[in-house]
């Protein structure tokens, strides 16, 4: 009887590779994904994705609904996330200053971390009672038109700002900076006063004020933002809020290590 061939690690990866692609089709706009919905985000053959779909399924990575028509994200991947975030030194080091940021401004804040090529808020910290901030939450924050995203990709190599945006930026309101040249520029701003803002960039009638998170190499990992509905956040308010968002990511910053180079003229 002939052996059965090993899988060599190069197979592996590939493997891995698409089960990673699989779980990324998903999303807050994407939660529920039939079959040929997923062939068609990953370019997979139909044969190919029922087979992984059918794996991912009995581990637990996939539920499907009672029709056995669509697939969702599974329960497991929760529980995964739960590990991650407890075992994570930023989240740690981050929750109270985050839930002060909140208290001192009645104003709805997010922590997100950098995931490579976009922002992912692992913490929300609620208004104080009589807020307006809109209740849906970002979990995978786009770079170019959140201010949490722009926060962080200020500060990233040229090669990554170019990477997201040879990816496309996405239009999602009539304010969404969709130009590459116009992204860089403001980015450039960010860098020069130390904050990013969100003008109703990604959602309509929500403007954030965001600054950037530093480990104790002093490379920028994380950011925060307050965010709250464009009426109970004029521009006029940017600066003011601005000053005590910096403020906090500064002190979570020197939690994680970072010492802040005071040599350097401002």
């Amino acid at each position: 009887m002939p052996r059965r061939k090993t899988p060599s690690s190069k197979d592996n990866l590939k493997s891995l590779h698409k089960l990673s692609t699989i779980l990324d089709c998903f999303s807050t706009a994407h939660r529920a994904l039939s079959l040929a919905d997923i062939c068609r985000m990953t370019g997979y053959p139909r044969s190919t994705t029922h087979r992984l779909l059918a794996s991912m399924k009995e581990v637990g990575l996939l539920d499907q609904d009672r029709e056995r028509e669509r697939y969702r994200l599974g329960i497991k991947l929760f529980t995964y996330g739960n590990i991650v975030l407890a075992n994570m030194d930023l989240y740690r080091e981050a929750r109270p200053f985050i839930d002060a940021l909140g208290r001192m401004t009645g104003l709805s804040v997010h922590l997100a971390v950098f995931g490579g090529e976009r922002a992912v808020v692992v913490h929300r910290a609620e208004p104080l009672p009589g807020g307006h901030t809109p209740i849906n939450l970002v979990e995978n924050a786009p770079m170019h038109c959140t201010s949490i995203g722009k926060a962080i990709l200020a500060f990233q190599p040229e090669t990554l700002v170019q990477r997201v945006i040879d990816a496309g930026l996405q239009r999602f309101t009539d304010t969404t900076i969709t130009d590459g040249d116009k992204l860089r520029d403001e980015l450039s701003l960010v860098r020069q006063r130390g904050y990013a803002v969100d003008n109703s960039e990604h959602q309509p009638g929500l403007r954030c004020v965001g600054a950037p998170i530093r480990d104790q190499f002093g490379r920028v990992i994380a950011s925060i933002s307050a965010n709250a509905a464009a009426l109970h956040l004029p521009p006029d308010r940017d600066a003011a809020v601005a000053a005590i968002v910096i403020h906090h990511a500064m002190q979570i910053s020197k939690h994680l290590g970072y010492e802040e180079d005071t040599t350097q003229s401002t």
